[in-house]
C-alpha cells in the first residue's frame, strides 16, 4: 500500500495556504510550532485558526512578524547557515534548503547574477522562511511515499514585486514553474506565489490530472482573499494498492498520414523514435482521399517527450502535419528477470494483475540471438526459457 499526498491547486498555492492545508490534513499545530522554534530565531509566531471561504471550512495559517520594520533581508548563505545550525532533522533541512534553492536559482536567472548574490527580498523574510521550513516539517510529519499534484493555477492580473508592477505570474514564479503544467485566468490576482511554486517544484514527484487512488482524508488551506472562486488549496491524503491496481499515466498519441514515403524509410524512423524514448510506434494501413493507399504512423510517448518526437517526424518523414491527442494509459505492473538456460541467458518480462501473474514474455532479441548461435528455432528457445522458468519456481 502506497501513501499519497495530492495537491489540487485549482485556486493556486502560497506558503501559508500550504501550511493551512497540511495542518487541516492532520499535522498537529503545536508540533509544527515546536519544530519551527528549532530555527533559533526570534521575531515571528505561527497563528492557526479555523475559518471559511465561500462556505468551505479549513485552516488559515498566518506567520505573524512582531516587528516588521526591523526585518532584514538575507542571502542564500545566511539561510543555509540558519537551517543547518538548527536542531531540525537532516531530512527536513535537506527539503527546506532545496526549496530555497529553487527560488534562488530562479531569481539568479531573472537578474543574471550568481546564485549566492541573490538578495532574498521576498523569500529571505521571516514569514517565507517559516512557510518553507514549515512545509518541509509538515511533509516529514505526514510520512507519505509519493507526492502528486494537479496542474497549477497561476491566476491573472498584475502583481507588485521588487521588479515593479508585473503581469501574473511574477518573474520568479514563471522561472520556477518551467516544464510544470499550469493554467491561468481563473481569478484576477496572483494565485500562485514563488514560495508556493518552489514547494511544488521540489516536493512533487508527478504532475497529473488523473486521480486514481482511494481518498482517505481531505484538507483545505485558506488564502487571504475571498472571491467568487473559493480561495483554498485542497489536498488529499490517499492510498494506492499497487498489488491490485493497474498503473495509470498521462500519455500523448502523435499520428501522421503519408502516401509518399518510401516503405524502406519507416524502419529508420521507427528506430529513431524508440531511441528517443517512445513507448510504442506502429503503422496502420489507411485509404486517403481519391482512394490513395497510404500509411498512418502512430507514436505513443510521454507528454514531456512529445516535442522530441515531433522533431523526428518532421525531419525524417514526408509529413507536413500531424495530430496530437492527450490520453490516459493503463499498464500492468511488471517485473524483469534474467533466466539462465542451457543455451544462455534470456531476459523475461512478467506482468501482474491484482497480484496474480497473467503474462510471461521472453525477450525477442535474446531468443533470436540464441537461436542463431545454436542453429535452433525461435520456438525451441522460447519453450526452453519457459521450462527453465517453471523449474526454477518449483
Amino acid at each position: 500500500m502506497q501513501r499519497i499526498l495530492y495537491y489540487d491547486c485549482f485556486a493556486g498555492i502560497s506558503g501559508d495556504m500550504n501550511l493551512g492545508a497540511l495542518i487541516h490534513l492532520g499535522v498537529e499545530p503545536e508540533y509544527l510550532k515546536s519544530e519551527l522554534k528549532k530555527l533559533n530565531i526570534e521575531g515571528f509566531s505561527l497563528e492557526v485558526k479555523e475559518d471559511k471561504r465561500r462556505g468551505i471550512s479549513g485552516i488559515k495559517a498566518d506567520v505573524v512578524i512582531k516587528n516588521p520594520e526591523n526585518e532584514k533581508h538575507r542571502h542564500l548563505h545566511h539561510i543555509e547557515t540558519l537551517v543547518n545550525d538548527s536542531g531540525l532533522p537532516e531530512r527536513v533541512k535537506t527539503t527546506a534548503l532545496n526549496i530555497f534553492k529553487h527560488v534562488a536559482v530562479a531569481e539568479a536567472k531573472v537578474h543574471n547574477i550568481p546564485i549566492q548574490k541573490v538578495h532574498f527580498h521576498e523569500v529571505g523574510a521571516l514569514d517565507s522562511i517559516a512557510d518553507i521550513v514549515g512545509a518541509a516539517i509538515c511533509l516529514d510529519y505526514l510520512k507519505v511515499d509519493k507526492v502528486l499534484s494537479a496542474p497549477v493555477q497561476l491566476g491573472g492580473g498584475t502583481v507588485k514585486c521588487a521588479h515593479g508592477i508585473m503581469p501574473v505570474p511574477a518573474p520568479a514564479t514563471a522561472e520556477i514553474l518551467k516544464n510544470i503544467p499550469v493554467k491561468a485566468g481563473l481569478v484576477q490576482y496572483e494565485a500562485t506565489t514563488p514560495t508556493g511554486a518552489a514547494i511544488l517544484a521540489e516536493t512533487v514527484d508527478e504532475f497529473t490530472s488523473s486521480i486514481n487512488f482511494d481518498i482517505q482524508k481531505t484538507g483545505y488551506g485558506l488564502g487571504t482573499i475571498d472571491t467568487e472562486v473559493p480561495n483554498v488549496l485542497r489536498v488529499f491524503l490517499a492510498e494506492i494498492d499497487e498489488d491490485k491496481d493497474v498503473i495509470q499515466s498521462d500519455a500523448t498519441l502523435l499520428e501522421c498520414n503519408m502516401d509518399d514515403l518510401s516503405p524502406e524509410n519507416y524502419e529508420f524512423v521507427m528506430d529513431l523514435l524508440f531511441d528517443a524514448g517512445a513507448g510504442d510506434v506502429w503503422i496502420e494501413n489507411i485509404i486517403m482521399k481519391k482512394s490513395r493507399p497510404a500509411n498512418k504512423l502512430c507514436v505513443l510517448c510521454t507528454p514531456e517527450d512529445s516535442a522530441k518526437m515531433k522533431q523526428i517526424l518532421f525531419s525524417n518523414t514526408s509529413t507536413i502535419g500531424l495530430r496530437e491527442t492527450n490520453l490516459k494509459k493503463d499498464a500492468l505492473p511488471r517485473e524483469e528477470k534474467t533466466i539462465t538456460t542451457s543455451l544462455g541467458d534470456v531476459k523475461v518480462k512478467q506482468c501482474f494483475y491484482k497480484g496474480e501473474l497473467v503474462n510471461t514474455k521472453p525477450e525477442f532479441e535474446d531468443c533470436k540471438r540464441l537461436a542463431l548461435e545454436n542453429n535452433v528455432s525461435l520456438q525451441f528457445v522460447r519453450e526452453l526459457v519457459l521450462k527453465s522458468l517453471e523449474d526454477g519456481s518449483k
